[in-house]
């Protein structure tokens, strides 16, 4: 502090997706980090996607275990991420962020699609008195319309929210922080289109900036992915002029912190918690099911048929890479499912063509898909892995020439049609053209939600003609 600049930071993380292994780090390098300042001008805040169900303690607590995480490291305020938003039921979400967190959450684009308001546990912004300065925060989730929708939300324009919640700001607030899960690029979107804010702390699309980015008068800010970094930002705070002289910033990596001891054991107890609840059995197996990510298999089959009836469907697709393991004979268990399929991936149906289909099978004989990495759009495996299928048999010669395997493929016993529509069930990740593109072209997309596909597999576990017929053979060499 000097006779006319006042220093007020901002310690921030992001997309954190509930690796819990860094959170004690955390803790443990902001509070080396407010020992090294001015604790009565320092605020901590989370930028979305702390919860990922993927995770026990988070799906055996539905989030409340990192509710109760954020709580003790001493958040003052966050945002819900896409992964929050569209990953838990509004019930759900209700009871962790309005009956657990000791913070508020702002989101100035998230309505109750029944009554067109937020509800009561979110706000548009919230004000943070330090010291002399008020600094106020606005949140702004990526726009995700039609899933939303189907959650009961509806979700608005996230740059003429944030333009109507400045103006409202401007004359409560000395300093105007944006919590931005938008991504990098409608972060610079918003630097540039809406004046009046001052730092834009950024998320979504996992970018690490080492220092701030400045476009017009705000700065752009993130820290990276899982937990990894902690961002610092400085704002030097002019008081005889009223307004922001400069900004500052850096990323510390947690890499080398020692655990917080009592976040440890915070954590732990969260775990054993989530296991417990994990530990369900929800169905019994006469014997294995396996899965393979290069070749067909029982249990990939089994969840192609499932995804096939879930939507009402002529043909199921899904690619192996979304089972992580296979399940043995006997007891089967929540945590069972969770450990071979923690992908928040939900069913959807498309109108696809026969050229298309052909398109995405002949691929699917090929090691460059079979073995293609792939990571985010809700995807938690490691391989994209070949198509499962429902419905139709393919008839191929393994040693042909690329894209000219397939010699017949039939839809239900009869020639699929390169021109003919088809009624496909497959996974919402393919709309967001990942792995097999050609899955992407379809026409009138349905979502099916809030369910994921571990759902559909434990209902199909309890479908004895699901289970006798995942053993029949759709690829048939020749």
């Amino acid at each position: 502090m000097t006779d006319k600049l006042l220093k007020v930071t901002l310690l921030h993380t992001n997309d954190i997706h509930s690796h819990f292994e860094e959170m004690p780090k955390i803790v443990s390098l902001m509070q080396r980090l407010k020992s090294e300042l001015d604790e009565r001008y320092v605020c901590t805040v989370d930028v979305g996607d702390h919860m990922d169900r993927m995770r026990s303690e988070t799906e055996g607590t539905d989030g409340i275990a990192n509710i109760a995480v954020m709580n003790q490291t001493g958040y003052e305020v966050t945002v819900p991420g896409n992964n929050e938003g569209l990953t838990f039921t509004k019930e759900s979400l209700a009871e962790a962020y309005g009956e657990h967190a000791h913070f508020p959450v702002v989101c100035s684009n998230l309505f109750e699609s029944d009554t067109g308001l937020p509800p009561v546990w979110l706000h548009p912004f919230s004000l943070l008195r330090k010291g002399e300065l008020t600094i106020g925060f606005i949140g702004l989730t990526a726009r995700y319309t039609e899933f939303y929708s189907l959650l009961g939300w509806h979700i608005t324009d996230p740059f003429a929210a944030a333009e109507e919640t400045v103006k409202l700001l401007q004359e409560k607030a000395d300093i105007i922080v944006a919590l931005s899960h938008l991504g990098y690029a409608n972060d610079q979107r918003l630097a540039a289109e809406v004046p009046g804010i001052h730092v834009i702390l950024g998320a979504h699309t996992h970018h690490l900036l080492p220092e701030p980015v400045r476009i017009g008068d705000a700065y752009v800010c993130a820290a990276g992915k899982f937990g990894q970094y902690v961002g610092e930002v400085d704002i030097w705070f002019d008081l005889q002029r009223r307004s922001v002289r400069s900004v500052t910033g850096r990323c510390h990596s947690v890499r080398d912190e020692v655990p917080d001891s009592g976040m440890e054991r915070l954590i732990g107890s969260y775990r054993l918690q989530g296991e417990r609840s994990l530990n369900r059995v929800v169905a019994a197996l006469d014997e294995p099911l396996a899965i393979d990510w290069e070749k067909e298999s029982g249990l990939g089959n089994l969840l192609a048929s499932g995804v096939r009836r879930w939507t009402g469907s002529e043909i199921g697709l899904v690619n192996a890479g979304q089972l992580l393991g296979s399940l043995c004979a006997g007891a089967v268990t929540r945590g069972d499912l969770l450990h071979i399929c923690p992908s928040p991936i939900n069913p959807c149906r498309m109108l696809l063509t026969g050229r298309q289909i052909v398109q995405a099978l002949e691929e699917a004989l090929l090691p460059e898909f079979i073995d293609k990495p792939l990571m985010g759009f809700g995807f938690r495996g490691k391989r994209l892995g070949t198509l499962c299928l429902d419905g139709i048999a393919v008839r191929y010669v393994a040693d042909a020439e690329p894209y000219r395997k397939i010699r017949q493929v039939t839809v239900n016993g009869v020639p699929m049609i390169e021109e003919q529509e088809y009624a496909v069930g497959t996974l919402d990740m393919f709309t967001f053209r990942i792995g097999y593109l050609s899955l992407s072209e379809g026409r009138e997309v349905s979502y099916y939600l809030p369910e994921f596909i571990r759902d559909v597999l434990e209902e199909q576990l309890h479908n004895r003609e699901a289970l006798l017929g995942c053993k029949e053979q759709r690829w048939l060499p020749v």
